[in-house]
């Protein structure tokens, strides 16, 4: 059976920039979350990340009935760029989305200047120390 997404609910109900990352959260929208965060179009989620060797196409299942084409995600995958299954590729390639991962300190600033050109995008970000 595929592993599904955990998802909280909502913290910040909007588009928002990520602020800072580190310490095991994130900041964002004068607001503070301890632990990995998905970015959608509906609002800013806690999410229960595994590590990024181990995401399989039901962690990312969400983000995928989020978006909408030409819409992509952003995986930021901790310290340093981790690359998604072949499941993960189809599943996006399947849906018509673009993926994209990288670290989590590059998606959290490629996010940020995709959100400010108001592009259609979302993240998911795994948390860093």
């Amino acid at each position: 059976m595929a592993a599904m997404t955990e998802i909280t609910t909502a913290h910040y109900p909007g588009r928002a920039p990520i602020d800072a990352y580190g310490n095991g959260g994130f900041r964002f929208a004068d607001m503070s979350h301890r632990g990995s965060i998905l970015c959608l179009p509906d609002g800013i989620f806690g999410w229960e990340a595994p590590a990024p060797n181990a995401l399989e196409p039901g962690h990312l299942a969400t983000a995928v009935a989020a978006l909408t084409p030409p819409g992509f995600l952003l995986v930021g995958t901790g310290e340093v760029q981790v690359f998604p299954k072949a499941e993960i590729v189809a599943q996006f390639a399947e849906a018509g989305l673009g993926l994209e991962a990288m670290s989590t300190g590059a998606a959290c600033r490629t996010y940020n200047v995709l959100l400010a050109e108001g592009r259609p995008v979302a993240a998911a970000l795994i948390a860093v120390d």
